[in-house]
């Protein structure tokens, strides 16, 4: 059909009106005043963008900024004391930053008389920590660039203390990369780079490095040591009026301490209700091993399978006596204290304030870790005595002497003080027994870390138990290695014994605590269960402060997925709640598909082992419960290394279980593209089931175990299908 005049003249007018719309800026308001731009993270300045370390730097005058890559704390420790370090010793202030606080796009705009450091762990298998994860990204991406437009780090200073675990095959990965990095964008190391091994003694590690770096840091950066000072990082004081409800007396947010409801997480931990605890060991086993199910409904917590969950433990009666005992606050354990820090960028107060002296000693930080060599010098000043003074010196500059007494002997930092001042340490603390050591309050906050939270493999499923999160703990006793000035003692693990002390409170069990002459028995330290104000104790059940940290270690969501999973000792209990999960999910295929649901399941197979069958066997009474919901897809394979014996009389282990199934296990992984997931300890286990694996794949293939066992063990790793859950 033609189009009219009419219409053409109608569809003219309304080309026109939308060019004068669209086009109405330039063409009527060419004078008006352009908005300014919005300001980027590359142009902010000032206080203006609080993520601008930069900054933050010039207006703090501060010539250092420490990066930390942190999943416990550690790290964020030794970033705080390279920070105090470089004021005592130069003089220079320091900006500890998250990385996760702030933009990493500006690090080229660091002035030449500044330098940057790196303090990095590695976190599982070779991983950044979760505050690390961008600055890792940015460092290793190669379309990243920074605010000069470029990917270059021309003459950036830097220094690099990296944190691992030789027990790991990526050990301290995380610390290389970032030298590697920074190196090839041009940037200068001063020193070194820093390893720090937590399998033997980081604390070594790290005194051994820092000196040799300090000296090429004074070189580099054109100053003098000396030009520093002791100065306090805390102000300390005793608050005589204070009202009494608005004091921390071990809890651990202020939600918590006005009872307000809220998220619950790493800064909030939830009081969960202790509804199971039971001893899984048998009575003639010398050992105890936990199993412990905490109650979440309500608290809006949810969990994974292959999740661990947090546990926030508190110290024991006797090591909280022996250092109110030692720094003569015995009497003043329960005066009010506030707490400020006299440079918040460089240490912030670790805990709530206000509180109590014995609530900071009790609740708050690790008095009973062993004493690390660098503190017992500057203790040293508030000697009680000169041959106390001298004794702390000789600990702190004599290395060997330090591993044979402090280390060997696995003395606390009271335990240390005490022997250095002729108090037998054996005894149980009183005022009348303990000698007083003058030693400032702000420089026990200091000194020693922050208590942190244990973590467990949760042993459980959410699809089984969407309100109870089960722990399974063996409960850590040892014997220290005894020498002429430290007689034998038995050393208790903190989070285990706060376990084991929960059950026996759970269950109305009693339990002895010391011996007739007053010396510490051979139990379980008593620990302040019933939590701050009572707040751990109802008329039915017991308490404790939980979180969960998310994990990768998960199943495939595939059933039809063959896996393979390695757990002996306590290293079962993730694969509990791997079992839990497929029992779930089996529950529903066959109530849907009917009793043949499964024909097309994978096979799981367990390799679990212990000492003997009728001693330490774990959920003895379960898996066979769990192999007839799964219909024969489930298999256990078990290692008594105390019970049955090779015919040479060698004991026998879950890699030798592996190498008896070699020919499923290769066929699940190759042909079936199986996982496998090993949980357990790292140090002699998990190495040589991975060992025993590569013999198994390389095999397999045709080829040997150092060649195609091991190219197949990388490649199961980098596709996610070989998944560690380790410790040391």
């Amino acid at each position: 059909m033609a189009t009219s005049s009419s219409d053409v003249a109608i569809l003219a007018v309304g080309v026109v009106l939308a060019a004068l719309y669209i086009f109405r800026d330039q063409l009527f308001s060419a004078s008006k005043p352009k908005p300014a731009p919005i300001t980027s993270s590359r142009t902010a300045n000032g206080s203006g963008n609080p993520r601008d370390f930069i900054a933050k730097m010039k207006e703090g005058k501060k010539r250092l900024v420490i990066f930390y890559g942190s999943q416990t704390g550690t790290a964020e420790e030794y970033a705080i004391r390279l920070a105090k370090e470089a004021k005592q010793k130069f003089g220079l202030a320091s900006l500890v930053c998250d990385p996760e606080e702030y933009d990493f796009d500006n690090l080229d705009q660091l002035p030449e008389d500044c330098a940057a450091f790196f303090v990095m762990a590695t976190y599982g298998e070779g991983e950044p920590t979760d505050n690390a994860v961008q600055l890792m990204q940015n460092l290793q991406d190669e379309s990243f660039e920074f605010s000069n437009g470029e990917r270059k780090l021309e003459g950036l200073k830097y220094v690099v203390f990296s944190l691992g675990n030789k027990t790991y095959e990526h050990y301290n990965l995380i610390g290389r990369n970032v030298d590697k990095e920074l190196t090839n964008m041009g940037a200068i190391r001063i020193g070194e780079r820093g390893e720090g091994d937590d399998d033997k003694s980081m604390e070594e590690d790290y005194l051994e490095w820092k000196d040799g770096m300090w000296e090429a840091f004074a070189t580099a950066m054109g100053v003098e040591e000396g030009q520093g000072g002791d100065s306090a990082d805390f102000v300390v004081k005793e608050l005589d009026a204070h009202p009494q409800e608005k004091v921390y007396l071990g809890e651990y947010s202020a939600r918590a301490l006005t009872r307000t409801k809220g998220i619950h997480d790493a800064k909030n931990p939830y009081p969960a209700p202790i509804t199971v605890a039971r001893e899984l060991f048998q009575p003639k086993a010398d050992r105890n091993c936990v199993h412990i199910e905490f109650n979440t409904e309500g608290s809006g917590i949810t969990y994974q399978h292959g999740d661990h969950v947090g546990l926030w433990p508190l110290n024991p009666d006797v090591e909280v006596e022996r250092l109110l005992c030692v720094l003569g606050l015995h009497q003043k354990r329960d005066t009010v204290i506030g707490i400020e820090s006299l440079d918040p960028a460089l240490a912030k107060v670790p805990f709530p304030v206000p509180t109590t002296y014995g609530t900071v000693l009790r609740h708050y930080i690790d008095i009973s870790a062993v004493a690390g060599r660098q503190i017992l010098g500057t203790l040293s000043k508030f000697a009680p005595s000169p041959s106390a003074e001298a004794y702390l010196k000789n600990l702190n500059t004599n290395k060997e002497e330090y591993h044979t007494v402090v280390h060997d002997g696995c003395l606390k930092l009271s335990e240390v003080l005490q022997l250095a001042a002729g108090d037998n340490f054996k005894n149980l603390p009183t005022p009348e027994n303990t000698t007083q050591w003058a030693i400032p309050f702000d420089i026990i906050v200091s000194a020693i870390p922050r208590l942190q939270p244990r973590y467990y493999s949760i042993s459980s499923s959410p699809k089984l138990n969407p309100n109870s999160i089960h722990a399974t703990a063996v409960v850590l006793k040892y014997e220290n290695v005894p020498c002429e000035q430290v007689p034998h003692k038995w050393v208790f693990g903190v989070g285990s014994n706060f376990l084991l002390n929960l059950k026996h409170a759970a269950n109305d069990e009693a339990v002895p605590l010391m011996d007739k002459n007053g010396e510490e028995r051979v139990a379980v330290p008593a620990y302040l269960i019933e939590g701050p104000r009572g707040a751990y104790k109802t008329e039915t059940h017991y308490k404790a402060p939980i979180h969960v940290r998310r994990s990768t270690f998960r199943l495939p969501t595939n059933p039809k997925s063959p896996v393979i999973m390695v757990g002996p000792g306590t290293g079962v209990a993730p694969f509990r709640g791997f079992v839990q999960e497929r029992v779930a999910l089996a529950r529903r295929s066959i109530e849907k598909n009917g009793p043949d649901a499964l024909a097309d399941w994978g096979r799981i197979s367990l390799f679990y082992g212990c000492r003997r069958e009728d001693e330490d066997f774990l959920y003895k009474e379960e898996w066979p419960q769990y192999e007839e919901e799964l219909k024969g897809k489930f298999k256990l394979h078990c290692a008594f290394s105390r019970q049955n014996y090779k015919p040479d009389g060698s004991k026998i282990y879950v890699q030798d279980l592996i190498w008896e199934d070699r020919e499923h296990i290769a066929d699940a992984i190759l042909n079936g593209k199986g996982y496998v997931y090993i949980c357990g300890e790292a140090k002699s286990m998990s190495k040589q089931v991975e060992e025993v694996l590569a013999k198994v794949l390389g095999e397999a293939k045709g080829g040997s175990a150092e060649v195609e066992g091991a190219a197949e063990i990388k490649l199961l790793k980098e596709r996610s299908r070989l998944m560690l859950d380790v410790w040391s």
